[in-house]
């Protein structure tokens, strides 16, 4: 959140900042090891918080949008990324495994039933656990929602963004020779794996700097600079999801199963001039699940930290710990 500017506005729909009460490492097996925090309320609602894109990790913005004095706010990094452990790792680091994550997460707290709140990548890693688990999800607060499917994909890596930002798109496809432009994601893939510390580097924060220009409504399409290691992380993980097709069965796996959790209410805060998940998604999400409310905010992009999308998240959370 911190690198948009939008920031400065948002944080006023936010709670104060918050230090965890609990700091821990868990060992989930096959060589990786876990960063989770818990925050808030002990005794209160539960809430686990799934961080957006693979690789991107979360940040002590994300307490700020739960009363800490109804909530018990769980946070974690996913596997390979922020205080994860092995760093940027892949093997062993799939969809599975990381559904499985959140169960052990659950177990370990001793919480019977949470909410599930996740945007971007965390909306569909948090639809992916509900349809695992859907006893175990009390309520779904989605923002940004991605449902991991061949179009959407095709929309962001095959042009259909960069018909809105032509020069950025120019940018991020400069590194990759012509011939291979028609399948960004494998160029990027054999790069981003290439062995050598160094071209990884420069190929992760190209792949970075491509979706952090078109976070938020009032982008320029200015592609910044991320550190080095964060990058890597970000991008190598990102990428080998995509190119796994999220390690989905099928395209439109999420859809095809949302009857699995027909039961479970949720609510969609959805930017409408979203240019990395286009809100057509949510809407059809909405339209299929049935307890699903969705909220169109009229002059918001994908960011969390856009101002009308963190006021209506926090304004979600609100009425749902009134009960």
């Amino acid at each position: 959140m911190d690198k948009f500017p939008e920031q400065k506005t948002a944080v006023q729909y936010l709670y104060p900042p918050i230090e965890p009460f609990d700091r821990r490492m868990m060992d989930v097996g096959e060589g990786h090891h876990i960063y989770v925090e818990q925050s808030g309320n002990p005794e209160g609602r539960p809430v686990v918080v799934l961080h957006g894109w693979p690789g991107g990790g979360c940040s002590p913005a994300m307490r700020r949008y739960f009363d800490p004095e109804q909530y018990r706010i769980i946070l974690f990094d996913q596997r390979g990324c922020g205080r994860s452990r092995p760093h940027a790792e892949v093997e062993n680091n799939t969809t599975w495994h990381l559904v499985e994550d959140i169960e052990a997460i659950r177990k370990a707290l001793e919480i019977e039933r949470w909410i599930v709140f996740g945007g971007s990548w965390g909306a569909t890693l948090s639809l992916i656990y509900a349809l695992s688990h859907p006893d175990r999800a009390a309520h779904l607060v989605l923002r940004g929602v991605f449902l991991m499917t061949q179009a959407e994909l095709k929309w962001f890596y095959g042009g259909g963004a960069g018909q809105f930002f032509p020069e950025t798109w120019a940018r991020f496809q400069r590194l990759i020779p012509e011939v291979e432009r028609g399948d960004m994601i494998a160029a990027y893939h054999r790069r981003l794996f290439s062995g050598d510390r160094a071209t990884e580097i420069t190929y992760a924060k190209a792949w970075s700097a491509w979706e952090n220009a078109l976070a938020t409504v009032r982008s320029t399409g200015m592609m910044g600079d991320a550190p080095a290691e964060y990058a890597r992380a970000f991008a190598r993980l990102e990428n080998h999801y995509f190119t796994h097709a999220g390690f989905l069965e099928a395209d439109g796996w999420i859809e095809k199963n949302i009857t699995r959790i027909a039961h479970v209410p949720g609510t969609i805060v959805q930017g409408r001039y979203d240019m990395i998940c286009p809100p057509a998604s949510a809407w059809r999400l909405a339209e299929r699940w049935g307890r699903a409310e969705l909220r169109m905010i009229p002059l918001a992009g994908h960011a969390l930290s856009e101002p009308g999308i963190s006021a209506e998240l926090v304004k979600t959370l609100d009425m749902l710990a009134r009960g």
